[in-house]
């Protein structure tokens, strides 16, 4: 406890946090645009992308590794090195496709074969810090601590959030766009924008590892299960980890919430992996043609800005009226926004303010939908195991993204953008429906203060 009075938390908790999003929003979000603008076709790059999220869907398999080897500090600091490591060869060993094939949409995904699988490498290491990140802090904060810090943790993760999505995409565009002479980069070298925002990127990460290394502290509770019992700890673990998934897949009403938790988003889980390569997609092939730079601007900082709102807006309305009745309007919010794209693709408006206007609507109804999604998992998994059982359901949340995602960008190829954003909206039929069960067997007192 010295130590922990030596080291405040403000020390620690913004960096920490900020540093778990980054690599979440590199792999998840960064590279689909990245693989866009290098003129990989849309099913190609849909289906690789969405297969990144699989590390965040199993990660309650491996979750007891890290409680039972080395300490909490150990794999913060560890998976932080790798994520380094990670991003400083993503810099030296992304692919430079010719111009030909960048303006023909013909780029071959094999040729990123070493960078896909260093974005796995990523995606696992980041997955595994998660892990370690929130372990860390329940260990190392007292629980008047925690309580007073949550707000912090959340607001730097969301700040890395628009740094990821704002700030690195308008450097690759402001590169794209400009050059820049010093570094011998060219206008219009797209290849090579991304590579100096990846190593932008690599230097930044690296700086944050390096200051959790020497600053992070060291309480004296974290430390390996195993050792506690060295006869007993580590099977001890495994048979309480194997019971948790037993009693979750005897819970009452198993079937609704897994259909609840894989169908409600599904309008949005094709229309996320779909949105940033329709903004820069050319406008005869049915795109707006936004600049990378905009793009930054418009999706990754204003869009990210009204989903932070709209999720702060939603916690504050289910809290005043419970989950049952907030569960419809939530609903709504998630599915009638999606119309905003629909509008973009039919209209192709060229005023940056109108384009900004729907993706800002759009956003702030998904951060206000997905609220009663992430109290739906936390309803569901209360009882013995709440911990272990929500860690299942946010499982089941990576998968709801991870399938869609894994055939959009054919069905899009197939359909073109107009017609693919009409069908999304004809995926909010599926929200409707999960929703109306689900409404049937929610706890009318659920959620309220």
């Amino acid at each position: 406890m010295n130590q922990l009075k030596k080291i405040s938390p403000w020390a620690w908790i913004p960096t920490v946090y900020f540093a778990e999003g980054i690599p979440y929003f590199i792999v998840n979000n960064i590279s689909v645009l990245m693989l866009a603008k290098m003129g990989v076709p849309n099913g190609q790059m849909a289906l690789f992308t969405s297969l990144l999220y699989l590390p965040w869907m199993i990660k309650p398999f491996w979750s007891p590794f890290v409680d039972i080897i080395k300490t909490k500090r150990w794999w913060i600091i560890a998976m932080q090195v790798i994520m380094s490591v990670a991003f400083v060869l993503l810099t030296l060993t992304v692919p430079i496709p010719s111009v030909e094939q960048i303006v023909s949409g013909t780029t071959p995904i094999s040729i990123f074969t070493i960078t896909l699988i260093l974005f796995v490498i990523t995606a696992f290491a980041s997955a595994t810090n998660d892990i370690a990140s929130d372990g860390f802090y329940m260990l190392a904060l007292t629980t008047k601590d925690q309580a007073a810090f949550v707000g912090i943790r959340s607001t730097f993760y969301r700040l890395s959030s628009i740094f990821g999505q704002g700030v690195l995409v308008y450097i690759a565009g402001y590169l794209e766009s400009h050059g820049l002479e010093s570094f011998g980069i060219e206008a219009g070298n797209i290849p090579l924008s991304w590579r100096m925002t990846l190593g932008f990127t690599a230097l930044i990460f690296t700086l944050v590892t390096l200051y959790h290394a020497f600053i992070m502290p060291r309480p004296a509770n974290d430390r390996p299960n195993i050792s506690q019992d060295s006869k007993g700890g580590a099977s001890a673990i495994f048979k309480e980890f194997a019971n948790s998934f037993a009693t979750f897949f005897k819970k009452k009403g198993l079937w609704l919430a897994i259909a609840f938790m894989l169908l409600y988003r599904l309008p949005e889980a094709f229309l996320i992996k779909m949105c940033t390569p329709f903004l820069v997609a050319s406008r005869e092939s049915g795109g707006l043609g936004l600049s990378t730079e905009n793009v930054g601007i418009v999706y990754g900082t204003i869009g990210v800005f009204f989903l932070t709102v709209g999720g702060i807006l939603g916690g504050i309305f289910a809290s005043k009226v419970g989950l049952k009745k907030s569960l419809w309007i939530m609903a709504a919010c998630m599915t009638l926004p999606c119309l905003t794209f629909c509008y973009l693709a039919e209209c192709q408006p060229e005023n940056l303010v109108y384009i900004s206007i729907a993706v800002a609507i759009e956003q702030f109804g998904y951060g206000f939908g997905f609220t009663a999604y992430m109290l739906y998992m936390m309803y569901f998994s209360e009882g013995p195991f709440t911990t272990s059982h929500y860690a299942i359901c946010t499982a089941f949340m990576a998968m709801s993204m991870m399938l869609p995602g894994m055939v959009a960008g054919f069905i899009q190829e197939a359909l073109g953008y107009s017609m693919f954003f009409w069908m999304v909206i004809i995926c909010c039929i599926a929200t409707l429906i999960v929703t109306y069960f689900a409404d049937r067997k929610i706890d009318p007192t659920y959620g309220l203060k």
